[in-house]
């Protein structure tokens, strides 16, 4: 039936309906655009306080969310974690070689993206300066080449960390 509610995503306000109370605790902190309170988090996460500040005490003791004291208490994710783990998880499936051609070629993406703009960041190109049918295009390139400067930066790590991985040591 293509009018039932399984048929898709779920509901944008309510993105975690039907998880458990940890997913949804974990997806509120995920989605946070700033440090939150324990209320906040239990109101987006559709639980009690309680609820969630045990799970997110438990967040915080593994590295995902920053606990900050406080009255009340705020908490948001950790993006160095999340950074931390994709560059594992990067260095895990990939070899030295297929990250280095990763890099090459991000490296090749950005060149052309600094070479296009004449700016060494998207940061520094004013997309005012382009007539007003072209705004919507630039901006789609500045945020391609800042993916690309964040990818090249993530996948370096992960080279850098699967070569140090693959040297033997000398014990």
């Amino acid at each position: 039936m293509s009018g039932d509610a399984r048929d898709g995503p779920p509901p944008f306000d309510r993105p975690f309906e039907g998880e458990d109370t940890k997913q949804r605790v974990y997806g509120a902190v995920l989605h946070a655009r700033e440090p939150m309170t324990a209320a906040a988090i239990a109101e987006e996460a559709g639980c009690s306080e309680e609820s969630a500040r045990t799970h997110l005490s438990f967040y915080a003791d593994l590295g995902i969310v920053i606990h900050h004291e406080g009255r009340p208490a705020r908490y948001e994710r950790n993006d160095d974690y999340f950074e931390w783990r994709r560059v594992n998880e990067l260095a895990q499936n990939h070899t030295v070689e297929e990250l280095q051609t990763r890099v090459s070629e991000l490296t090749d993406q950005i060149d052309s993206y600094r070479e296009e703009y004449d700016a060494d960041t998207p940061a520094a190109v004013d997309v005012l300066a382009y007539p007003a049918a072209d705004v919507d295009a630039v901006y789609a390139d500045l945020g391609e080449w800042a993916t690309a400067m964040e990818e090249r930066h993530l996948h370096e790590r992960a080279r850098r960390k699967a070569a140090g991985s693959a040297t033997p040591s000398h014990s």
